[in-house]
């Protein structure tokens, strides 16, 4: 299968790359290298390339000649700095997007596979003693101020017990980001429906692992924890340390994204069908602190009480809809992963 990876020279698009080599597929890279993302030239990906913005509708058109189906992997991620980087977000990740599913449109590709993303959903799943499921608003400035980190019944204001979210959760974007991340999905879902493709949204959690980018306000928290301890510094844990995250490695991911290419032609119905692609084993952020402190020799991480507005409390992935339906497992362990990632380079180093 010959397959357009936008963002393919990116830290998950390069591992997609390579394993998309590795079974047989031909890779095609399509990549702007925008600043935001790489700070410095990359190694570029042994495969096809293309240095253009996935906004450019005549470049991807182009890309697209001969290609039998797209992995979306192009996209402006994380918090970023304030509000102010709204407009480059919307651009970046849901007009390029609208450009890329023209394009595919025009030139008949009727398969894609979109890097989509666990923020969707806000908050994950909640249950009260007394009122079972329960979705809790954005936690309060005051709240966490005072640090009171845990979000609260709506009803009653009994502490709750958080769950695995499944694919049919209400979404509930709790910033710019997320809010892109899910217009993706909605724009993927309207292509499929108005020309017969077949899509999948892999609702990746917290990716991890060799060369991710160093010291860029748009990468993930692993990234930040493990830039701390390169410069010999201790990793400072917001809130208080407890809340819980799925960590799910890079290689794992990139072997998810290819399952759903190959499952794309007949497996799948037609329009949006979302997976979520996580290790299905719940850790706090200072349990993975602690791991990546501990496999890099130190020094231990820092528990600050700060907070960010918009972060999530818990948020953590049921992957068995992808184990079930397209037979995909995740094969790196906790303890292995981040041991691999103390010791690994990050991209920029």
């Amino acid at each position: 299968m010959r397959v357009l990876v936008t963002g393919g020279a990116g830290f998950i698009g390069s591992h997609l790359t390579r394993t998309l080599t590795d079974r047989g597929h031909t890779p095609v890279v399509l990549d702007a290298l925008l600043p935001s993302a790489h700070p410095r030239l990359p190694q570029l990906p042994d495969a096809e390339w293309i240095h253009a913005d996935v906004r450019d509708r005549a470049a991807v058109v182009r890309a697209l000649r001969g290609v039998d189906a797209v992995c979306h992997q192009a996209a402006m991620v994380g918090l970023g700095k304030d509000f102010a980087d709204a407009p480059d977000y919307v651009s970046c990740n849901d007009l390029g997007t609208a450009v890329l599913l023209a394009a595919m449109a025009e030139t008949g590709v009727s398969g894609l596979v979109l890097a989509g993303s666990m923020v969707v959903y806000g908050e994950g799943r909640y249950d009260c003693p007394a009122h079972g499921r329960v979705r809790p608003g954005p936690r309060a400035a005051s709240a966490l101020e005072e640090g009171r980190f845990e979000p609260l019944c709506p009803y009653c204001g009994a502490e709750l017990a958080p769950g695995l979210v499944g694919e049919d959760a209400p979404t509930d974007p709790r910033n710019v980001y997320a809010a892109t991340k899910l217009a993706q999905e909605h724009l993927a879902a309207s292509w499929a429906r108005a020309t017969g493709g077949r899509a999948v949204a892999l609702r990746y959690h917290n990716v991890y692992g060799p060369g991710m980018p160093k010291d860029t306000p748009y990468a993930g928290v692993a990234s930040f924890f493990r830039s701390s301890l390169a410069r010999g510094e201790a990793p400072q844990v917001y809130e208080d340390g407890r809340q819980r995250r799925d960590f799910v490695h890079v290689r794992d991911v990139a072997a998810a994204n290819a399952v759903a290419l190959e499952a794309l032609g007949e497996r799948l119905p037609s329009a949006l069908t979302p997976y979520n692609t996580g290790s299905g084993t719940p850790h706090t952020v200072g349990e993975m602190a602690c791991e990546l402190a501990r496999a890099h020799g130190g020094p231990d991480p820092v528990i600050t009480g700060g907070y960010r507005l918009g972060d999530v409390r818990h948020i953590t992935a049921s992957s068995e809809r992808l184990r079930a339906e397209l037979g995909w497992k995740p094969e790196v362990g906790f303890a292995e992963g981040m041991a691999e990632f103390a010791r690994s380079g990050l991209r920029g180093e």
